[in-house]
């Protein structure tokens, strides 16, 4: 699925219920849904049918089906974090699916995806996480991409793209103890000017998080518990 300028919107619940609407604004808002959550559900998929090609073929049969709003009228608000929802709408999908392929698997031209019971069981990927896992841990990336996206773009819009671009190894974690002496050289700072400002767009980021997370959620209270599950499902690492 492309990437589109709308990777740089929170994905909110207002969304999620513009989404249901029948109208051109609600198409757009479920095709910005499908764009935010596809990697998750591809990755959760991955894991769950051991195959790569089967896993991205599902996930195009999912989306689509709510891209032709089905699926997303059963999501409410109240029930809480949408990505668990959506985690459901994915087995509930699944499940659908493996009825389907067991009505047709007599058939002499029918092609079978493999929908067996037992592999959705099995840990499935290179790091030997559940499926559930590993569509937790694919979220949390997704969410950091996201919210990396909204701050480049305040950093773009505030004419600072070049300290961006250099600071960004130090707010993803890549260049946590290197040398910042050269990156502060290229955007004509002072080494402990740029530390400081190093330190001012970690903040930011952790902002921009946040309110991605804020985003999907019912209650406000919930973002410290959503923000724990975040650092957990990346292995305990914290921004």
């Amino acid at each position: 699925m492309s990437a589109s300028s709308a990777a740089f919107l929170t994905t909110r619940w207002t969304r999620v219920c513009l989404a249901k609407a029948d109208s051109e604004d609600g198409r757009r808002a479920l095709a910005e849904l499908c764009d935010a959550y596809y990697e998750p559900v591809v990755t959760f998929l991955r894991c769950t049918l051991r195959d790569a090609d089967a896993a991205r073929e599902m996930s195009h049969a999912f989306f689509a089906e709510m891209l032709q709003g089905g699926t997303i009228h059963t999501a409410e608000q109240e029930r809480g974090r949408f990505r668990s929802y959506l985690l459901g709408a994915v087995n509930h999908f699944l499940s659908h699916q493996r009825v389907r392929a067991n009505r047709l698997k007599r058939g002499g031209d029918v092609e079978q995806t493999h929908l067996d019971d037992n592999a959705a069981c099995e840990v499935a990927d290179s790091d030997h996480l559940s499926p559930s896992a590993a569509y937790d841990r694919q979220w949390a990336l997704t969410v950091l991409d996201r919210a990396l996206d909204s701050l480049r773009e305040e950093l773009r819009a505030e004419g600072c793209l070049a300290l961006f671009d250099h600071a960004k190894p130090w707010l993803t974690g890549e260049a946590s103890h290197g040398d910042q002496g050269v990156a502060a050289e290229r955007c004509g700072m002072t080494p402990a000017a740029f530390k400081m400002a190093v330190h001012r767009l970690k903040r930011r980021f952790r902002q921009c998080v946040k309110a991605e997370i804020a985003g999907t959620l019912d209650d406000p209270t919930m973002v410290a518990e959503e923000m724990a599950s975040l650092f957990a499902a990346l292995g305990g690492a914290a921004m």
